[in-house]
């Protein structure tokens, strides 16, 4: 007995389904792929996501908001927890030794989260409020590390209020038209006079006379 003689047992193992050999094989033909469609060409490959042509549910699901680009990522530390450590003075340099950071990433911020019993020394990129006045209090000091610029809030722009124009003055009265000199012609309109309302009202009701036709007068 050696090892070129060990054998699996009975049923174990089977043979490979071959396909594609012929109509007596079983599966011959269309070798279990079917007649026609996608599926049964060779290359296929379903997309991800595919759910028979119907509306898939990465799209049906609303997207809203954005990714910001110019994001920033800062290590975080609050006081609670540099108070439980040793050592008066911290630097970013330090935390990370001490293990209170794993990376620095954009900056180290310090947040006012906890107690401050006694008076330290920390350098930091940032600080927020309260983390500046529990550190004042306690009587120790905070110095800014440069090469962080702080999101500024812009003021709002100014609103504009429009204001009335001033009516303007009425001009001075226009000079009386020259009168006409003797050698200069009058104008058409200057002659004839002018015919007064009741004029035009006779010539209005006066009803018109209708002219004869000529086969009448023949």
């Amino acid at each position: 007995m050696n090892l070129s003689q060990l054998k699996p047992p009975k049923g174990q193992k089977h043979k490979n389904q071959r396909i594609g050999q012929g109509m007596g094989s079983g599966r011959g033909k269309f070798s279990g792929r079917g007649a026609k469609g996608a599926k049964s060409i060779s290359g296929y490959s379903r997309m991800r996501g595919f759910e028979g042509g119907q509306m898939p549910l990465h799209r049906r699901l609303p997207k809203r908001g954005f990714t910001n680009i110019f994001r920033k990522e800062f290590a975080i530390v609050n006081l609670g927890s540099l108070d439980q450590i040793q050592g008066d003075s911290f630097d970013p340099g330090k935390l990370l030794e001490l293990g209170l950071i794993t990376k620095i990433k954009d900056g180290l911020k310090i947040l006012g989260s906890g107690e401050l019993k006694r008076a330290i020394h920390i350098k930091a990129h940032l600080f927020s409020q309260s983390a500046l006045e529990k550190i004042k209090a306690a009587g120790g000091t905070a110095e800014v590390i440069p090469g962080v610029k702080r999101a500024e809030t812009k003021a709002p722009p100014p609103v504009r209020v429009r204001t009335p124009k001033p009516a303007a003055a009425p001009d001075a009265e226009a000079p009386q038209a020259a009168a006409p000199e003797a050698g200069t012609p009058e104008s058409k309109k200057d002659k004839s006079p002018k015919k007064s309302t009741a004029e035009k009202a006779e010539k209005t009701s006066k009803p018109k006379q209708a002219k004869p036709s000529n086969k009448e007068e023949k």
